[in-house]
């Protein structure tokens, strides 16, 4: 098994991932979506989208072996999110 090696700093990875579903995904899949993960490589703009992150991984490196893959839950700020959190009133 061969072991990806990043090949931008965290910094340009984070600001190609975000651009690219700005400009490119967000208006494609947000609708009907809502907290599924779009994987997305970052030097293509391929994407696909799933309820599971691995499964939208296994998809997207089917076509693209190589790629570079940032993960954004649609709808959301965070892919995961760690702690609890306070109910809002109804």
């Amino acid at each position: 098994m061969t072991v990806r090696q990043p090949r931008y700093s965290k910094e340009e990875f984070a600001r190609r991932g975000d651009e690219i579903y700005e400009s490119q995904v967000r208006q494609q899949v947000e609708e009907g979506n809502h907290s599924k993960i779009v994987a997305i490589d970052i030097e293509t703009g391929d994407f696909e989208v799933d309820q599971s992150e691995i499964a939208a991984c296994n998809l997207l490196e089917a076509r693209h072996p190589d790629a570079q893959i940032w993960m954004v839950r649609i709808g959301s700020r965070h892919v995961r999110r760690f702690g609890g959190r306070s109910r809002r009133p109804i």
